[in-house]
C-alpha cells in the first residue's frame, strides 16, 4: 500500500534535508515517491498502477506520495515543476527524479534498473 508524507515523516523516513546537505536515505528499502496533486488528471491515472506495484513488490520497495498542494516546501526542495513527478531512490546511490506518467512496464523497467529490485 502507498502511503502519503508530510513533511515530518518525509524527514524521518525519507532524506532529512534540515540536518543533511549531502544526500543522505534514511530508509530500510529502496523507495518511490511519487509528487502529485488530486486536481491531476495523469495523477489520478497512475495512482492504481502504484498501488498494484506497492502490493507486487511489498517488502521489496516502499511506494510513498506527496501531495504538492499540501506539502510546498516538499514540492520546492525537489524543484517539482510538473506533475506527476517520481523520484526514484536506490539503498546505496543518487536518487534519479522521472517525469510524466509512465505505463506499468516502464516503471517496473525503472525499479529494476534504477533500484536493482526485481519481483
Amino acid at each position: 500500500m502507498t502511503e502519503n508524507l508530510t513533511k515530518k515523516t518525509f524527514l524521518e523516513k525519507v532524506f532529512n534535508y534540515e540536518k543533511n546537505k549531502e544526500w543522505v536515505f534514511e530508509g530500510k528499502v529502496p523507495a518511490i515517491i511519487d509528487f502529485y496533486a488530486d486536481w491531476c488528471g495523469p495523477c489520478k491515472m497512475i495512482a492504481p498502477i502504484l498501488e498494484e506495484l506497492s502490493n507486487e513488490y511489498a517488502g521489496k520497495i516502499n511506494i510513498y506520495k506527496v501531495d504538492t498542494e499540501a506539502e510546498q516546501e516538499l514540492a520546492a526542495a525537489f524543484a517539482i515543476r510538473s506533475i506527476p513527478s517520481m523520484l526514484f531512490i536506490p539503498m546505496n546511490e543518487q536518487p534519479q527524479m522521472s517525469n510524466g506518467a509512465l505505463p506499468k512496464q516502464e516503471l517496473q523497467k525503472l525499479i529494476q534498473e534504477v533500484l536493482k529490485v526485481e519481483i
